[in-house]
């Protein structure tokens, strides 16, 4: 289907271009939402009509997106969640905890500004997109962590769940370990352990004999 952009679409064009789409994307998203006209005679005629009137609210907009923008690009939102020892989150962080999160700060967004590709699983420090206007675009921080403490690390840039893996690497050698003797040979038995090793055999075999 042929439409006109009464705004700029992503991928799409900007606002006057005509542009071909699938049926289904302009039936079901761009013309219900006001973001096109079917590109027929008529409404292309209305169109230059309202050209200038349709530029002229559409940078308004702009601007008055990009003062918003000011306030809240590089807000960031914590989130504490449980997960597993992997990072896993037990659940997703969403849309909606993105937009409360914000609203908390006082930053007033809908859910359909928020552009998530898809739903945070793990834990970490993760940059998203909000569509302020059209053509106005800033990202926020969702700042996901166990607790207020690994929250600040990984603002501050450790990499909370690495840091845990080499610990408990660490951890997992640090098992008991005989001090070696560098005076033995590769596979030379200290003596000390042959004299208690004889030492037990005696004490065995006597008991054996009374």
């Amino acid at each position: 289907m042929d439409i006109i952009l009464l705004e700029r679409i992503e991928k799409l064009g900007t606002i006057g271009d005509v542009v071909s789409v699938k049926d289904g994307y302009a039936r079901n998203f761009l013309l219900p939402n006001k973001k096109a006209l079917r590109a027929n005679a008529a409404n292309k005629a209305v169109f230059e009509a309202n050209r200038e009137r349709l530029e002229k609210e559409n940078a308004e907009k702009r601007g008055d997106a990009e003062k918003s923008g000011e306030k809240i690009a590089g807000a960031e939102v914590v989130l504490i969640r449980a997960s597993s020892n992997s990072g896993q989150l037990y659940g997703s962080v969403t849309v909606r905890d993105i937009v409360d999160g914000l609203a908390e700060q006082g930053h007033e967004v809908t859910k359909k500004m928020v552009i998530l590709e898809h739903p945070i699983k793990t834990l970490g420090l993760f940059d998203v997109r909000v569509r302020l206007h059209a053509e106005v675009d800033i990202l926020v921080k969702a700042n996901v962590a166990r607790s207020d403490d690994e929250a600040e690390l990984q603002r501050q840039g450790v990499d909370v769940m690495k840091a845990m893996f080499e610990e408990e690497q660490a951890e997992g050698t640090g098992g008991f370990t005989e001090a070696v003797d560098p005076t033995l040979e590769p596979g030379e038995i200290p003596a000390d352990m042959l004299e208690d090793g004889a030492e037990a055999a005696d004490a065995d075999k006597a008991e054996d004999e009374a």
